[in-house]
């Protein structure tokens, strides 16, 4: 949950430092007095996309940072797989804006990205404005309600799991279908380019090997002329020179000294390994220049494979002939494909078959449990509802199976059908409920889900338009309700109804001073929410009537 917020030139906002507490809490302020900028300034934290028409006028960059309290161990997963440091109990978020455009976010120090903020941002908040009563409409967030209820989760992953298998297969299936049917009409091409590479015999490390003897045959005259003057001149005689004969006389001289000089023998060891290595050399000169021969006829016949070679790399596009080969196996592979596609795709339809009947297995299983989680939610909303200004209302949560219409979260239409009178047909609540109405049902099935979704921290903005009065109360008793067990609940408000039942009372207002206006939002002592209240109950002008009755209200709650 929220424990302190920190903003620094967001909006009308120069400064501002907030502690937030566990319960109910409200906030209120007039119109315009800058109630929506504190939620601006939350969803930014939550990974929303920023604006740097957000940041104040005159100012270069902004920042707001929120320090959360954990409770639920669950959220330390998010930490360790993202590689973010956390104390177990603690964490900062901050969010920066520059006048540049540029933003910045970062989780306990560390730099984030938006999709890190809003997967944090969703474990942790709960922001429910105006706009999502538009969520009652959408058959998905219907949907959810009934799973979250259900407690189903390991069957719905396991339905989920087995049906991306079963998607898998069937887009293998048409895959299949397909290339068979390609695969086809170029049969007779690819039976010619797979008969071209076998003919060809290829070897691995050949292209190689030919191109060495190539070379050698091209060069044969000049090396074999190298060889043999390279063997010369280590036991040739000409020009008075006989290297191996000076090793051998040197050898000698210092044999002969060896008894009376004790070095000279180990000399004359190394250079006669010189001598016998020497030796070697020339012996293997004139063995390699003797086999060295000029030979026109196995020139031709290596320049042609090569030939073959070169040719058949550039028909295909590759480099060298281990890659033909590797083309070589591929069209094989597809030929035998095509030899046995029928019984291939035979066998792919018949997997596809079993995967959906273990789908549509699951998804039984699954609509069974949202069934009996549908009579769940409408015995809950009825009771809920009724308190609510609404003794006759019908809520019937419809459940439509249907296996053969299969989706990522199973095969259930769920719709939610409301009627607020005794009489007169059920209808989708999106289309006959009044926007209190509304108001009403979603805070009912929020508080429904509460418990078991386990927020931290759920905001209601102005969730109590289009109610007032004693409606308005048992509204706020919900939510105070709601703000036990450790969360925190928080709730932006017209009404003096709901206000009067917060454990903790924050004012929104706005300042004009000299250079600009500036939004401040600070906490009330018990004296100021009596006038707060009062105002909220008789306008501008404070009467004692109205303080009265804002008494009133705080005493009762």
């Amino acid at each position: 949950m929220i424990r302190h917020l920190h903003i620094e030139n967001y909006a009308l906002i120069e400064h501002l430092d907030m502690d937030f507490h566990t319960g109910f809490s409200v906030i209120t302020g007039e119109t315009g007095a800058g109630k929506s900028i504190l939620i601006g300034a939350i969803g930014l934290l939550l990974g929303q996309r920023a604006d740097a028409r957000s940041i104040k006028s005159g100012a270069r960059r902004c920042m707001i940072e929120a320090t959360f309290e954990m409770f639920d161990q669950q959220v330390g997963a998010f930490f360790q797989e993202n590689d973010f440091d956390f104390d177990g109990r603690e964490c900062c978020v901050r969010r920066e804006l520059t006048s540049a455009g540029k933003s910045r976010a970062f989780i306990n120090d560390t730099p984030a990205s938006l999709a890190q903020l809003k997967e944090l941002g969703e474990r942790l908040i709960d922001v429910h404005s105006q706009h999502k009563n538009l969520l009652l409409g959408k058959e998905d967030f219907q949907l959810s309600i009934l799973d979250i209820v259900a407690a189903q989760q390991d069957l719905l992953m396991r339905y989920k799991n087995e049906y991306k298998e079963y998607r898998n297969l069937e887009k293998q299936l048409e895959e299949a279908m397909e290339e068979a049917q390609n695969s086809r009409e170029d049969e007779d091409y690819l039976r010619f380019q797979v008969d071209q590479l076998a003919d060809a015999n290829l070897k691995e490390g050949e292209q190689e090997t030919l191109e060495e003897e190539s070379e050698t045959l091209e060069h044969a005259e000049d090396i074999k002329s190298s060889l043999y003057s390279a063997a010369n001149h280590l036991q040739s005689t000409q020009e008075g020179v006989d290297v191996l004969g000076l090793l051998k006389q040197g050898i000698s001289e210092l044999q002969s000294i060896s008894s009376v000089f004790s070095s000279a023998e180990e000399l004359s060891e190394r250079l006669d390994s010189c001598y016998i290595e020497l030796k070697d050399v020339a012996n293997e000169l004139e063995g390699l220049a003797e086999d060295v021969e000029y030979n026109p006829h196995r020139l031709e016949q290596v320049n042609e494979r090569l030939n073959t070679l070169y040719t058949l790399q550039k028909k295909h596009n590759v480099d060298n002939v281990e890659a033909l080969m590797e083309l070589q196996k591929e069209l094989e592979e597809r030929l035998i494909r095509i030899d046995h596609s029928d019984d291939f795709i035979e066998e792919l339809r018949q997997k596809m078959t079993q995967q959906k009947e273990m789908v549509q297995t699951i998804g039984k299983q699954l609509s069974a449990a949202r069934g009996k989680a549908a009579r769940k939610v409408e015995q809950e909303m009825a009771e809920r509802l009724v308190p609510m200004g609404m003794p006759h209302v019908q809520f019937k949560c419809s459940v439509i199976a249907n296996p053969s219409a299969l989706t990522p979260t199973g095969y259930d239409q769920v719709q939610f059908l409301f009627n607020a009178n005794k009489s007169g047909e059920l209808q989708p609540v999106s289309q006959i409920a009044s926007g209190g109405e509304i108001a009403r049902v979603m805070l009912s099935l929020k508080a429904l889900i509460a418990g078991a979704v386990k927020l931290p921290t759920i905001i209601f903005d102005e969730i109590d338009t289009g109610v007032s009065g004693s409606i308005a109360e048992k509204m706020a008793r919900i939510m105070k309700e709601m703000g036990d067990y450790e969360r925190q609940v928080i709730s932006i408000t017209h009404l003096p109804q709901i206000a009067a039942l917060g454990s903790h009372h924050y004012k929104v207002y706005k300042e004009d001073t000299a250079e600009a206006t500036v939004t401040h939002i600070i906490p009330l002592t018990d004296e100021q929410r009596v006038e707060e209240i009062a105002h909220m109950l008789s306008g501008e002008t404070l009467t004692q009537a109205a303080l009265e009755n804002a008494k009133a209200l705080l005493h009762e709650s």
